[in-house]
């Protein structure tokens, strides 16, 4: 007879933890249920305090550091964002967000606010641009817009909504009272351009149409253009006048990047995400997941989530631009950007001409935000300084008792300290000692002489000699 005192001890040693998993089982379960309620929250904090994290350094040419670089008008972007429900990049998640219908103060309509058009939400249909409904008075259908781009209402759109109307509603307000002044220039320009009307508040998500905003990588001006874009597209950007900051030159080139975008894609979300991101990058996001939409490709990791969010933001500040009203939006009435052209033949400064003037010189740096330093270029024989309408002949008569202003040295650059007939240069990452030889035109003997160098290794944050 074979006795099994081994297996039924192990057993009986087993029965008190079976017992007392019985126990913890139903404590687990509830834990679990709590966590899975309360997690989106503990994830949105997360995400917000990880989107705050500074982005890498931009590299730019040496040469052209002084012409890019933040001066003393300047104030830096808002980049704060919604928090938004996303625990992964690659699938749609539930939305924890107040449903469409309650952001929009309707009717509620009949679909969930994960697959709900703004169409369901609105009665004009959103798509693009429509009829209005001939069964409603024309007094109501004046309080609902008519779109003129695709604008879908999903969770991501309800999320910027709620931001835009509760979190930063005053600072969306200034945006919208900024915007007001230069709307009817701006809308000029994109009819001339064929564009959509409503591209206008796209203007809205890149600065709040604030002609002095610029961002960590060193966008600037009211549509952000980067220096390399600027001035592909006709801006002039250099140590006296940035034209990216320019209302109606900066405008000029928006439409044009646009058109050309719009072109390239054939849908406006896709272009859309081409200006925040780069053409190349929605491009090749496209060919590697062989899709054919922003939505597609939004549910990927080949973009950035800053892309991924851009389109949702423009459309949820379109909702509320064209609906002010329905969400308590004062719409108080500002002047329009008007100016008369002043012709001025050598450098003075806006001080000197509301001195003489007395035109206010804060409406002078308001006029005239693409001059850098308050003052008419050197080196220009003739500049055009936009003056208050009325005010043209006066300052042209007095510009003779107007000083000429002499402009203070511009500061050395930083990466290069001069001594005696030497520099200094300090070395960044992916250089080598070619790189740099090319770079500066210096035999690579000599930089390794005159570097004491017995190889050709260099590493970041090393300062090299740069002589003959």
């Amino acid at each position: 007879m074979i006795r099994l005192t081994h297996d039924t001890d192990r057993h009986q040693a087993a029965v008190p933890t079976l017992r007392l998993w019985q126990a913890v089982f139903p404590i687990a379960l509830c834990i679990g249920m709590w966590f899975s309620f309360c997690a989106p929250t503990v994830v949105q904090a997360a995400a917000h305090s990880n989107s705050t994290a500074a982005p890498p350094s931009t590299l730019g040419d040496e040469n052209a550091a002084a012409e890019d670089d933040p001066d003393p008008n300047l104030v830096p972007l808002d980049t704060e964002d919604p928090t938004t429900n996303s625990s992964s990049d690659l699938t749609a998640t539930t939305s924890s967000v107040p449903r469409a219908e309650d952001l929009l103060e309707m009717n509620p309509a009949g679909n969930s606010p994960a697959t709900a058009r703004f169409s369901d939400a609105l009665y004009p249909p959103a798509e693009l641009a429509q009829t209005p409904d001939s069964s409603r008075n024309g007094t109501d259908q004046t309080e609902h817009a008519i779109y003129n781009v695709p604008i879908v209402m999903d969770p991501s759109v309800q999320a910027h909504i709620h931001y835009f109307n509760t979190s930063i509603r005053g600072r969306f307000e200034q945006w919208l009272l900024r915007l007001s002044r230069y709307q009817p220039l701006v809308e000029t320009i994109f009819t001339e351009f064929q564009l959509p009307s409503d591209l206008v508040y796209l203007s809205l998500v890149e600065s709040g149409f604030n002609p002095y905003a610029y961002s960590r990588a060193k966008a600037t001006g009211p549509w952000q253009f980067m220096k390399g874009t600027a001035k592909v597209y006709g801006l002039r950007v250099d140590t006296y006048v940035d034209e990216r900051r320019d209302p109606i030159k900066s405008t000029v080139a928006a439409a044009r990047y646009l058109r050309d975008l719009y072109d390239l894609f054939g849908a406006w979300p896709l272009a859309m995400a081409a200006y925040n991101a780069g053409e190349g990058k929605v491009m090749r996001a496209l060919h590697k997941a062989r899709v054919e939409s922003f939505s597609e490709i939004s549910k990927t990791r080949l973009i950035r989530r800053e892309t991924k969010e851009y389109v949702p933001r423009f459309m949820a500040a379109t909702i509320i631009a064209r609906n002010p009203d329905r969400y308590g939006f004062t719409q108080e009435s500002v002047e329009p950007h008007q100016f008369d052209e002043a012709i001025i033949t050598r450098p003075i400064h806006f001080r000197a001409i509301s001195h003489a003037t007395g035109i206010p010189y804060e409406e002078l740096r308001l006029l005239n935000p693409e001059l850098r330093r308050d003052a008419t270029p050197p080196g220009d024989e003739t500049y055009h300084l936009k003056v208050p309408v009325g005010t043209k002949t006066k300052v042209e008569h007095l510009l003779d008792q107007i000083p000429t202003y002499k402009f203070p040295p511009i500061p050395a650059k930083a990466q290069f300290v001069s001594a005696d007939s030497s520099r200094w240069y300090k070395v960044r990452t992916g250089d080598t000692l070619g790189k740099v030889s090319k770079r500066f035109g210096v035999p690579l003997k000599t930089l390794k002489t005159k570097n004491s160098l017995s190889s050709p290794t260099i590493r970041p944050g090393d300062f090299l000699v740069i002589s003959r």
